[in-house]
């Protein structure tokens, strides 16, 4: 192994331990990364940024653009209303909720065809009594499994594409994916159907009932002087109130000292984490009341919760340096947070993707806040602004995946959508690339060269001899279980362009030490980098899922290994049916 190929496997796994810790954010990893292969002297000056002008980062923009016009649209909302009259099994809902989250995500990135069918999932759940936990989860794989029918349905597709072109001359057309995508989706949206049944199986709420589970919630109340809790310690909240305090604050001040000997006298501000549901009883005893709206209760007064995305401008902010709330008579008056982690006040804590935030204010401010800082609303009831035609943008966009589907590049074909929409006044390109998701687009254009830098080294062919002379590799079907079983082992700790990035060369060596193909090693890489079901952080979609849902880490493997299994004995068997 020469000094050069050392560095680079160095620099590659140090980014892929970095990126799993989830500390950094994944632009910056991938910028540092960059640059140190520049330094290491991996590719020449002119090549550092050649990935932001790759085909698969212009296809990705143009995605995540016409995704902000779908999102908008009502199109599917009358679905909610036709699954509440339709009398289906609840196994028959899940099934048919999962398989439209999958058909959407077919023609558009896995996250936003979560987006779009979150709001469904949600009035299905509050409507018809399905445990939300029964739901969430099922919708969300759903959306990763339908990113395999594609060419666009996920990065992972675009960049295995790219990867077959610069080899062959020739890429993979927009279905070639399905012969292996299809008959997985489907299985696996059945297979998690059953599984979410089965290991999420708490008693349905009756159908009439208008809370959906209880979650659990932090928030910061003032004790009125006829409080229940006046009187009571610290200690005794858990056993006598069902909430777990904090933090007491009295004249400003923290009161300090042993659970048992703090006690609560009126006028205290308490922050304490709880059910909401448990909240909503002290709320209407008047054991805990909320501070007074800065704006009064007005006529429109609202109270909408909201999922911080993956976008969200406010990831990582505290709640005290909200202004895109605040400026409009917003209050978060309540947040149900990911991290364990609960210090100093209410306004002290911060911001991650997966939280969900309870705003209360005007509803056309709420929207407006929303929409401004990319949390996505978890009630029907925001007014978000809505096309007068909302078939139209979907219309346009059917030609655009036609276009592709019959040949034409599918950056080209998108940019023709793109340039549709913008002239149809449903897309104002100004306003949205500034709401693009560019830590992932950065993260995409970043990885790029350092993937290529594989190839070029010679390190993919370092990397194919040696696990050549541990497996026969020498067999097209060995090799393609071990490149598999590699996208599917770091998928769950690693994003999927990423796994895409850096197997895709290590793929294609072992098809050429073979004498072998490389389409049905490539399909391997893609496949096995979309199906992460294991970790609640190895996808944004699990991610939003688990803080949604209300699931803890374990119930990500329970559901996950039965489908993971399936999913990897499936894709084994269609590839050597239709690739080999």
């Amino acid at each position: 192994m020469t000094p050069e190929q050392a560095a680079l496997l160095i620099l590659l796994v140090a980014m892929l331990f970095l990126f799993s810790l989830d500390r950094l954010r994944i632009e910056v990893i991938a910028i540092g990364g960059l640059l140190a292969g520049y330094v290491l002297g991996l590719y020449p000056a002119d090549g550092i940024f050649a990935g932001f002008a790759s085909p698969v980062v212009i296809t990705v923009v143009e995605i995540l653009l016409v995704v902000q016009v779908l999102a908008r649209t009502k199109l599917f909302d009358s679905l909610a209303e036709r699954f509440v009259v339709s009398r289906l099994s609840h196994f028959q809902v899940i099934s048919g909720v999962s398989a439209f989250s999958g058909f959407v995500s077919i023609f558009m990135n896995n996250i936003g065809a979560f987006a779009i069918t979150l709001p469904l999932v949600l009035r299905l759940s509050a409507v018809m009594g399905i445990p939300r936990r029964q739901l969430v989860m099922p919708v969300s794989f759903a959306a990763l499994l339908g990113g395999l029918v594609s060419l666009i349905g996920t990065p992972a597709n675009l960049l295995v594409s790219d990867a077959l072109e610069k080899a062959t001359g020739k890429g993979f057309r927009f279905f070639d994916f399905a012969y292996v995508g299809l008959p997985v989706a489907i299985l696996g949206i059945l297979l998690i159907t059953l599984i979410a049944q089965r290991l999420f199986s708490e008693p349905d709420e009756p159908a009439a009932a208008p809370h959906p589970p209880a979650r659990r919630i932090v928030v910061e109340r003032s004790i009125p002087e006829h409080s229940p809790l006046v009187g009571a310690t610290l200690a005794q909240c858990p056993e006598r109130f069902g909430i777990q305090p904090h933090a007491l604050v009295r004249d400003r001040a923290f009161v300090f000292g042993p659970l048992e000997q703090s006690v609560i006298q009126p006028g205290d501000v308490l922050l304490a984490q709880g059910a909401d549901l448990i909240f909503a009883n002290l709320a209407a005893c008047q054991a805990l009341v909320p501070e007074a709206h800065p704006h009064g209760l007005q006529p429109d007064f609202a109270s909408i919760e909201a999922v911080v995305m993956p976008e969200s401008t406010v990831v990582g902010s505290r709640i005290a340096s909200l202004e895109v709330f605040r400026n409009r008579g917003v209050t978060v008056s309540a947040l149900s947070m990911r991290s364990p982690r609960i210090e100093g006040r209410f306004a002290d804590l911060q911001l991650s993707i997966g939280d969900i935030l309870v705003l209360e204010g005007p509803k056309a401010a709420i929207a407006e806040a929303l929409e401004e800082c990319e949390c996505l609303p978890l009630a029907s009831a925001v007014p978000f602004p809505t096309s007068s035609a909302s078939w139209r943008p979907f219309a346009i966009f059917a030609c655009g995946v036609g276009a592709s589907a019959f040949g034409l590049r599918p950056d080209i074909a998108l940019a023709f959508v793109v340039l549709a929409l913008a002239l149809v006044g449903y897309l104002n390109i100004r306003h949205a690339m500034a709401d693009l998701n560019w830590p992932i687009i950065i993260m995409l254009g970043a990885m790029i060269p350092i993937g290529q830098a594989v190839v070029t080294t010679g390190t993919a062919e370092t990397i194919a001899v040696w696990l050549g002379l541990a497996f026969p590799i020498g067999h097209p079907l060995w090799g393609i279980a071990l490149v598999l079983f590699l996208a599917m082992a770091l998928t769950p700790f690693v994003n999927n362009a990423t796994v895409a990035i850096v197997l895709a060369p290590i793929a294609l060596e072992f098809a050429r030490v073979g004498q072998h193909a490389p389409q049905a090693y490539l399909i391997a890489v893609a496949a096995g980098a979309s199906q992460d079901f294991l970790t609640p952080f190895g996808h944004h979609n699990n991610t939003l899922s688990m803080s949604i849902g209300s699931y803890r880490f374990g119930d990500f493997l329970r559901a996950g290994w039965p489908l993971t299994l399936a999913g990897y004995i499936l894709t084994l068997i269609l590839i050597a049916l239709f690739w080999l």
